[in-house]
């Protein structure tokens, strides 16, 4: 029997030498009574074949067998990944913030978690109330569910780095609502996203299906594949130069989910391409790249108006429309800025996380998955 005090205790063996014997007797019928409904013992198995991304007529409760082992896979490289920011050490980013940066630093910092703080919660209602609900097959469900879960980790990250700077968090936190050149771009994902939270939304029609991949097709490849991993890098220069290391280190911690979770993403859209013939206009995606490039210029030009040692606004839209044509390839899109060069080609080796650690910097830790990543 479990012990309720302690489940992991082995259980105690039962004597029943001297227990009575028992005969199960049926419980008196009431004719009156209707009889239960039973499901049909003949019900064929779930079929895997039968399965689609969208607009499913399976078994949803039913996991397995998959016909989306990737998807499963996923789940599990994802729990390999498990961290906090409590893991990290931030002494010295508190004495860098207060004596080492500049005032053009200083701001840099500030909005770059201003801006962050209000992004990753839009990722998570996207895919906890926008996305989830529409999914048929329950493995993809899954991955997305711990995909929710990461974005609130990354939100308590921001919110750790704020709280321990000792910045003012109300006016922190206010700024995506009173600088436009931020609020921009929240607008912009929040139009993509009450486009498709309608409670009346109907994906077997085709209008219906085309918004939601296309606004799907937004938050995978440009707001957490674009925005996300452009966002962190004006804080990846300043690691380069020593500065404020325990905070990027937990950005890349957060790139490394942010990856994974645009490369879910990006594939869930091919399929759902794939499975329900859907035929997107050439135009409407070139668009939604120019208005997404735009906008990061205007941020650029707020966060960047100075520019700091390394790093300069123009650096950071020329990076954007780099990995834009990145995410679009993989899309299987034209690329929406043709000849752009990397200009920051140092971040992808940024990202990557390194094994060796100075124990008497941060904590000794080991990211499982993010080694093996194609950042392709």
């Amino acid at each position: 029997m479990l012990n309720w005090d302690d489940p992991f205790a082995a259980p105690e063996p039962k004597d029943e030498s001297n227990a009575p014997l028992t005969v199960a007797t049926a419980p008196p019928v009431d004719e009156n009574t209707p009889a239960m409904s039973l499901p049909h013992a003949n019900v064929a198995p779930v079929n895997p074949d039968d399965k689609r991304v969208v607009n499913g007529m399976t078994d949803i409760n039913q996991l397995a067998p998959f016909k989306y082992p990737w998807a499963w896979t996923y789940f599990l490289n994802a729990n390999k990944n498990h961290w906090t920011p409590l893991d990290i050490n931030m002494a010295q980013d508190v004495h860098d913030y207060r004596h080492k940066l500049t005032l053009e630093e200083r701001h840099v910092y500030e909005n770059v978690l201003s801006y962050l703080t209000t992004s990753d919660i839009l990722a998570m209602r996207n895919i906890g109330l926008a996305v989830m609900e529409k999914m048929s097959a329950p493995e993809l469900q899954i991955y997305q569910a711990r995909q929710v879960y990461e974005e609130a980790l990354h939100t308590w990250t921001y919110q750790h780095c704020i709280e321990t700077i000792g910045l003012d968090q109300s006016e922190i936190y206010n700024r995506y609502r009173v600088v436009p050149e931020i609020n921009q771009k929240i607008q912009l994902a929040n139009s993509r996203l009450n486009s498709i939270m309608r409670s009346d939304i109907d994906l077997n029609n085709r209008d219906e299906l085309e918004n939601f991949v296309m606004a799907y097709a937004f938050f995978a490849a440009i707001f957490e594949g674009c925005w996300f991993y452009n966002g962190f890098s004006p804080i990846f220069a300043l690691q380069r130069r020593g500065l404020m290391k325990g905070t990027a280190e937990q950005l890349q911690y957060i790139m490394r989910d942010e990856v994974m979770h645009a490369s879910f993403g990006i594939r869930v859209v091919k399929q759902i391409i794939k499975e329900e013939n859907v035929v997107l206009d050439p135009a409407k995606i070139q668009a939604m790249f120019e208005e997404a490039e735009e906008a990061e210029r205007i941020y650029a030009s707020h966060i960047l108006r100075d520019p700091i040692l390394g790093y300069s606004k123009e650096d950071h839209v020329g990076q954007f429309r780099f990995i834009a044509n990145r995410r679009a390839k993989q899309l299987g899109f034209q690329e929406p800025f043709p000849g752009a060069e990397a200009a920051l080609p140092w971040l992808d080796e940024q990202a990557n996380m390194k094994k060796e650690k100075n124990f008497f910097e941060t904590k000794v830790t080991e990211y499982q998955t993010g080694g093996a990543l194609n950042w392709d």
